[in-house]
């Protein structure tokens, strides 16, 4: 077809909100219902064919009810893996062939479905797979998901348009926004099934193949996700994914000369040693693959003595404990002068005191589970330390249990010492930091801060100072990717706040922006003379 296309243009989703009484929540009541009486096998999806791994079975429980077993997944090895590179191998030629149109339908397709009949069970999936609540699980496998495939597909049109100028007369400059030649590996974390979905398929939207290793406590979403994108279209052997740890998937993939690429979402230390990996393989590559990564953060909220009390306990509160603090975006430690401090100390403990905990399919609950042993021991440990040192305070919260499900209260911990290891280490769990500060340290207090952890993800700052502000937003300003002013430092939206950050916390490539689509391409630049000369010899030589 011979056509210059735009592509619907994308509006961010609307939120639905689950009031008692509200269709949406009784749709996602059933759904919940549904998927809790199955028992799922969760198998690779290789070339558009399922198979189990070959590897050790691993269960899928509910965090918040860890007894109660949503299927059973096997480890992908390094057969599967190899099987998986050479399917996209494979498909790569067809794809890569299809128009960027063909393949943009495929992604508008699936944010239509996501939006409508797909909505709820991928949201259901979301809060028994990873104890989302229903409105964290709405703003995450719904809107966030179908946020990224449509503004994805409008940013990588914007991409394809940009074009060289051409004003030497006789000449037609051009540039083609080649895949990579390889495949890409996506590493996808537990606690966002938006991003999930999205790293996959940004890559597979420039034409790249993709071997896909989600994590195996989202295997649930994860696996429907997958239907998802072979309902809307996706072809065969264009994303592979495979379950379980991946310790044998990554020992193929880091390994393969096709590597092109790794998109991934983690932890820092797993990000380094794939990085490190990489660097220890480079000579036996085909290409120098490129490496895009979002990982940890150790976020602030930083008060000025003008700040409003109200906005700043309610930035506290949602900011460090929606989603029991598992967000990369999470507030994990605030700074906060004694004026206001004293403002604000008893309603802000009472206010997290009085936080609902529980089974997230309970939609009177503000929290839920973290998502399994491991992190709870990690946040258990914390609180334990943190009883256990001079200088620190756990002021609200504290309390632990996994008998039934791995909860863990949220903790409000004061520090004298703005350089404990409580301000620097991430825990990724409902634990606030709270240094107070005397209000004439105000700048001493920013300054050390910006420098006193390795991260750099997200940061606010509340105030009703216009000076402060703009004085704070300059001195921070390679401390954040993401950063606020009078607000909480989660909630970034696909199409307004690009998301990354710098320093220990990744590449900051922006997801859901045109500067990570491009990541994925490789130019060419393309000259084309219309009458070219047809004597060597220049003017000079005359």
């Amino acid at each position: 077809m011979d056509a210059i296309t735009h592509p619907p243009a994308p509006t961010n989703e609307p939120n639905l909100f689950y009031a008692p009484g509200s269709p949406e929540r009784a749709a996602l009541s059933a759904e919940i219902d549904k998927l809790e009486r199955r028992q799922h096998s969760f198998r690779a999806v290789i070339n558009g064919r399922r198979r189990n791994g070959g590897g050790a079975e691993t269960k899928v429980v509910q965090p918040h009810d860890h007894q109660h077993v949503l299927g059973t997944l096997k480890n992908a090895t390094t057969n599967d893996a190899q099987a998986a590179v050479k399917a996209a191998a494979d498909a790569g030629h067809d794809w890569r062939r299809l128009s960027f149109d063909d393949r943009a339908a495929i992604l508008l397709k699936a944010a239509d479905l996501l939006a409508g009949p797909w909505r709820q069970r991928l949201n259901a999936a979301t809060v028994l797979g990873q104890s989302k609540t229903a409105f964290q699980a709405e703003i995450d496998a719904a809107c966030e998901l179908i946020d990224f495939w449509r503004f994805n597909v409008h940013y990588a049109r914007q991409a394809l348009a940009e074009q060289p100028v051409a004003n030497s007369p006789g000449v037609w400059n051009r540039t083609d926004h080649r895949p990579l030649e390889g495949f890409v590996y996506a590493i996808t974390p537990f606690n966002f099934t938006a991003i999930a979905g999205n790293l996959p398929t940004a890559p597979a939207l420039m034409g790249n193949t993709v071997v896909w290793k989600p994590s195996p406590t989202q295997q649930l979403a994860a696996s429907l996700t997958m239907e998802l994108l072979e309902e809307a279209g996706m072809p065969p052997g264009v994303i592979n994914m495979l379950p379980g740890d991946g310790l044998d998937v990554s020992k193929v993939a880091l390994a393969h000369p096709d590597l092109a690429g790794i998109h991934f979402t983690g932890s820092t230390p797993t990000f380094q040693h794939l990085w490190r990996t990489v660097g220890e393989n480079l000579t036996s590559y085909r290409s120098y693959p490129r490496i895009v990564g979002e990982t940890g953060g150790k976020d602030f909220i930083v008060a000025h003595p003008s700040a409003d009390p109200d906005v700043l306990r309610t930035a506290m509160i949602r900011g460090a404990f929606e989603y029991q603090g598992q967000k990369c975006s999470a507030a994990s430690r605030a700074y906060v002068p004694r004026s206001l401090w004293a403002k604000i100390k008893d309603q802000l403990i009472a206010d997290t005191e009085n936080l609902s905990m529980g089974d997230p399919t309970d939609f009177s609950h503000f929290m839920g589970a973290v998502i399994d042993e491991r992190a709870f021991a990690k946040h258990k440990a914390a609180i334990t330390r943190a009883r256990r040192t001079r200088g620190l305070e756990v002021v609200a919260g504290g309390q632990t249990d996994d008998s039934i499900g791995y909860f863990v209260r949220p903790t409000i911990i004061t520090a004298t010492n703005p350089a404990d290891a409580i301000f620097t280490t991430e825990y990724f769990g409902p634990i606030l930091a709270v240094h107070v500060y005397d209000d004439a340290r105000w700048e001493q207090v920013v300054r050390q801060l910006e420098g006193v952890s390795s991260y750099a993800l997200t940061g606010a700052v509340i105030s009703q100072d216009r000076a402060a502000i703009a004085w704070a937003t300059e001195t921070l300003r390679f401390a954040a990717g993401n950063f606020y002013v009078n607000d909480k430092p989660t909630g970034a939206v696909v199409g307004q706040q690009p998301f990354g950050g710098g320093r220990a916390s990744g590449t900051n490539d922006k997801a859901g922006a045109a500067s990570n689509l491009l990541r994925w391409t490789s130019p060419r630049s393309i000259k084309e003379t219309f009458v070219p000369p047809t004597d060597h010899r220049h003017p000079h030589q005359g």
